[in-house]
């Protein structure tokens, strides 16, 4: 008997596999039904007014939600803070216990209840009432308590929950954290956060190297390999053993790259037992490629596999000032 038939009463695995399709088939209904919302006048001025609300504050977006909407709201906070907004999250149990401290009046504070009747979050909606301080409920019920306290109410649409007992929170959780998104990544386009600035956030691991620089691990001043034209392939060999970067770039007297000559280009000269006095400038490869010390270390790999090369000079103007071999891209984790 297998481990399927053992769990799924009276059936088989396919039972497992037709509740997993129609929870994504309900969610996405869901989600639609929230794209839709953007479609009325009234919610998109609604949207358009809490992001001026949100670009103009002073402060912090201070997120706030008890139990899924919790952890909803904890993962708001991390896109938003991710994206160029300062945001952090607020535990409504916790709030009446000394953590209203840390919201201000340069604050706006955004609430997500599904029910709009969480009850932890009554001291919050007394202490931003009583200070002035905006707030944002996002909730699905018109006449709850979190939508009648709010300065500015995010109406979610009435969605099927996936469970099929209408109890565990699946897809209205789902369409709070597609709006959290939707929010996150307008504001970060109306402040044109660039791919800079995302990496200024994002420092470390496998996002970090993707968004890093040429000039972060280029090889740069004494350690690029460099020969005149008109050195002999006995002086390139050298120069190329000394950086060991496997090739040299040929520059002229204004120190513009003019041309390459790899490990490869030496091998088959040799073969041909060519004399090692004769000018390099005879053998090398004219109008290498070159890439810009500005531009990202991923956009680089893959131009190098997409023509086979392993060493990259890096160029300014056509003035030759670095290098970059693929090893050191793929040891710097870019991919």
């Amino acid at each position: 008997m297998s481990i399927a038939t053992k769990i799924v009463p009276f059936g088989s695995g396919g039972r497992i596999i037709e509740t997993a399709c129609r929870t994504l088939s309900i969610a996405a209904k869901g989600v639609n039904a929230l794209e839709a919302q953007f479609a009325e006048p009234e919610f998109a001025a609604t949207f358009t007014r809490l992001v001026g609300l949100v670009m103009n504050i002073r402060g912090r977006v201070i997120v706030t939600g008890m139990g899924k909407s919790g952890i909803v709201a904890r993962k708001m906070t991390a896109t938003l803070t991710s994206t160029g907004t300062p945001a952090i999250y607020l535990h409504p149990a916790d709030a009446g216990h000394g953590d209203l401290g840390m919201v201000t009046p340069d604050d706006v504070v955004l609430m997500l209840s599904h029910s709009g009747e969480t009850s932890e979050l009554g001291p919050i909606i007394q202490y931003c009432k009583r200070f002035a301080i905006p707030l944002i409920g996002m909730t699905a019920r018109v006449r709850s308590t979190v939508a009648q306290a709010a300065d500015i109410y995010i109406r979610l649409p009435a969605v099927k929950e996936a469970c099929p007992n209408a109890l565990a929170p699946t897809t209205s959780t789902t369409v709070q954290m597609a709006f959290g998104d939707a929010l996150a990544i307008a504001l970060m386009e109306m402040r044109g956060f660039s791919a800079d600035d995302f990496h200024k956030f994002h420092p470390n691991g496998r996002l970090g190297a993707q968004l890093l620089k040429i000039r972060d691990l280029m090889a740069s001043g004494e350690d690029v390999p460099r020969v005149r034209e008109d050195a002999s392939l006995l002086d390139a060999t050298i120069e190329m053993t000394r950086a060991r970067l496997g090739g040299t770039a040929i520059v002229d007297a204004q120190g513009q790259l003019i041309g390459a000559f790899t490990d490869g280009d030496l091998r088959r000269t040799v073969t041909g037992k060519q004399d090692l006095t004769v000018e390099v400038g005879r053998f090398m490869t004219l109008s290498p490629l070159s890439i810009g010390p500005d531009d990202l270390a991923s956009d680089a790999l893959r131009e190098m596999h997409d023509r086979n090369v392993l060493l990259l000079f890096v160029c300014e103007k056509g003035k030759l000032v670095g290098a970059v071999h693929m090893h050191d891209l793929l040891h710097a984790g870019v991919a």
